[in-house]
């Protein structure tokens, strides 16, 4: 059982969204994909770049001092294409959960997670307790 302050608490950390709330995280989720869809597409042109660069030249990253830099550059872009696609399917996940009304909730112990969290990860699909591992 909760102390009265306990509850305030609980309270202020709870996420119960209005409509205007709903409608609120729906136009940052569609920004944030927006943002997402653009960092994409602008480390595609990087990577097709480094590509075309190098079909230029004969490489051979083993034995050529500018190969293993290249393949870095090359390997370090896929990297920050996989995160941004990683990232865009969070954020899809996060409009299918406010589309089904269980956006705001954790997804491990089902608690709310706060309105704080959200604002600064509005994808996040857990609390800051099970994102931090404190209850293990």
């Amino acid at each position: 059982m909760r102390t009265p302050g306990e509850a305030v608490v609980a309270e202020v950390n709870t996420f119960h969204p209005t409509a205007g709330d709903r409608a609120s995280v729906c136009g940052r989720l569609d920004a944030e994909r927006r943002d997402t869809e653009s960092r994409i597409a602008a480390l595609h042109g990087d990577f097709d770049a480094i590509v075309e660069a190098n079909a230029l030249v004969a490489v051979d990253d083993e034995h050529d001092p500018e190969g293993a830099s290249t393949a870095f550059e090359r390997a370090h872009v896929a990297s920050l294409l996989a995160r941004a696609r990683d990232h865009l399917a969070e954020v899809d996940r996060a409009l299918e959960r406010l589309e089904q009304g269980d956006y705001g909730r954790c997804e491990r112990c089902r608690e709310p997670i706060p309105p704080g969290r959200l604002e600064v990860r509005p994808a996040a699909t857990a609390c800051v307790r099970c994102a931090t591992g404190a209850d293990r």
